[in-house]
């Protein structure tokens, strides 16, 4: 397999030289690698250990956390339930969301539901709710660094995203024992969302789609962001960054017995926001792919259809 030749980038430039590299990488890839994000590295530990001391509670324990009806926007979601657009065979998955807390009565209300947090392990609120928050500030500084490069005012997603509907995902890939319908952990897809940023990568497995049709493997160093364009902002942009195609392929030989964990966080719109592709990404020769305005939220519930977790 051959690897993904994504530079690693560091957070700590600025806007010195991070908004022209992390430009580049994205045009070329549509994804990057990020270093020197600050997150803490004992509040990642203990999100990896509670992590996976959540998914080893008992079935009917993690069933109980399923709300259905709310998409899985918030909660547990059991295996096997999501599958990629276009897919025939559901990922070989389980979840657990963590979205934004709002204040009683706030307008947005209605396109986040409260936040639900089990009841075991211990901490897991506490974690997950500061881990949240530090996600939260990272991608509002790569936004900044991807509204310089667009040249926007560094500060142009920043209404954008305030009370976004951005979402902690906390992933579980099972040991592969059989896969006869030719599932995989996590089918070719994009993301729906602005921009993606993972910790766990990595654990092989994780591969994007080049532009001429093969797979790249992706390998970022330990403790490293890996950053993805979503499909709102590649509508945004009409196509300037892109949205690449990903998947997580199933594990071979002695690795197929062990679990797969990671956390991605999709930074996501305010509700309420209305697409209207930027007008610096028109141009004669790339007209407006997207003349027609909707909202974030209708984009989002279109897309979650698509994935299986709304009907």
């Amino acid at each position: 397999m051959e690897l993904a030749e994504i530079p690693v980038l560091s957070l700590a430039t600025g806007r010195d030289t991070l908004p022209r590299d992390i430009g580049e990488s994205f045009r070329r890839f549509g994804f990057a690698m990020v270093r020197d994000h600050g997150i803490d590295a004992d509040l990642v530990a203990r999100a990896w250990a509670q992590t996976r001391a959540f998914f080893d509670l008992p079935e009917a324990e993690k069933r109980g956390y399923f709300l259905p009806g709310l998409a899985g926007a918030r909660g547990y979601t059991p295996f096997r339930t999501e599958i990629a657009k276009g897919a025939s065979v559901h990922d070989l998955k389980e979840f657990w969301h963590v979205g934004r807390d709002l204040p009683p009565g706030h307008p947005l209300a209605g396109s986040m539901p409260p936040n639900i947090w089990p009841a075991r392990p211990e901490g897991f609120r506490e974690t997950f709710t500061r881990l949240y928050a530090e996600f939260d500030r990272v991608g509002a500084e790569l936004l900044s660094a991807i509204a310089i490069d667009l040249g926007l005012a560094p500060d142009w997603f920043d209404p954008t995203i305030a009370d976004g509907n951005s979402v902690l995902r906390l992933l579980h890939y099972p040991p592969v024992t059989s896969a006869e319908d030719g599932a995989i952990r996590a089918g070719a897809h994009e993301d729906i969302n602005l921009i993606t940023l993972l910790l766990g990568a990595e654990e092989a497995g994780l591969e994007l789609l080049g532009k001429h049709g093969e797979w790249l493997s992706i390998a970022p160093p330990e403790g490293a962001l890996v950053i993805n364009i979503g499909d709102m902002l590649q509508r945004l942009t009409n196509h300037v960054l892109p949205s690449t195609t990903h998947r997580v392929r199933n594990p071979s030989g002695e690795r197929a017995q062990h679990s797969r964990y990671s956390m991605p966080f999709f930074v996501h719109l305010r509700s309420d926001f209305v697409f209207h592709t930027l007008p610096q990404c028109i141009d004669a020769t790339h007209p407006d792919r997207y003349p027609e305005p909707i909202t974030a939220d209708d984009y989002l519930q279109e897309r979650l259809r698509e994935i299986g977790l709304k009907a």
